[in-house]
């Protein structure tokens, strides 16, 4: 019963909704290729239950919705809202996107520069993604006042899961062919 036991575990935990005993039971009898009876499955269900109570773990199954889900304990609501609250801190807006693509195709580029290719001050979001460590000056342009040049820097490496700036996709791989209504014509 452990077997089938640890199965149900497994489907309970990746699912992305509360899973229901008839969907358990049909993606377990596909699998072993025979029809498991509800009621083990529902004794295995219980088991679990019980399984989760303990304060051996910070997470329990719970029933919801007609199916069986898992969830965090109310004793650890803080410690999770604080992760999901630095976690959200992470995420870069659209224009905050906007702007470290430019430099990461255009660098090292100064703020004039991204701001031409934008239409907008860039002067916000180029802090924030030094603050983020995202981006960092490179040096200064010979250009007239001598604006600083900005590029990415090892953080936005692991940011993206690069390893390089030629594992950036090319322009190339963005262009879409232009909608077009009819037959090509023949000349």
């Amino acid at each position: 019963m452990d077997f089938l036991l640890n199965h149900i575990e497994a489907l309970i935990f990746c699912a992305t909704s509360p899973l229901k005993p008839q969907e358990i039971h049909r993606c377990l009898s596909e699998m072993f290729e025979a029809d498991v009876p509800l009621k083990d499955i529902e004794a295995a269900l219980e088991k679990i239950l019980v399984k989760y109570q303990s304060d051996d773990y910070a997470f329990q199954v719970e029933k919801v919705a007609g199916g069986f889900q898992f969830m965090t304990k109310p004793a650890y609501q803080a410690s999770i809202g604080i992760m999901l609250k630095q976690q959200s801190k992470k995420r870069l807006s659209t224009s905050a996107l906007e702007t470290l693509s430019i430099i990461a195709y255009k660098q090292p580029i100064t703020k004039g520069e991204m701001e031409q290719i934008r239409g907008v001050n860039c002067d916000y979001t180029v802090q924030k993604l030094l603050e983020k460590e995202l981006v960092e000056i490179k040096g200064k342009a010979d250009a007239i006042g001598r604006p600083l040049l900005y590029g990415t820097s090892q953080n936005f490496m692991e940011y993206f899961g690069i390893n390089d700036l030629k594992d950036l996709p090319t322009p190339k791989d963005f262009s879409q062919e232009e909608n077009q209504i009819g037959k090509e014509s023949e000349e």
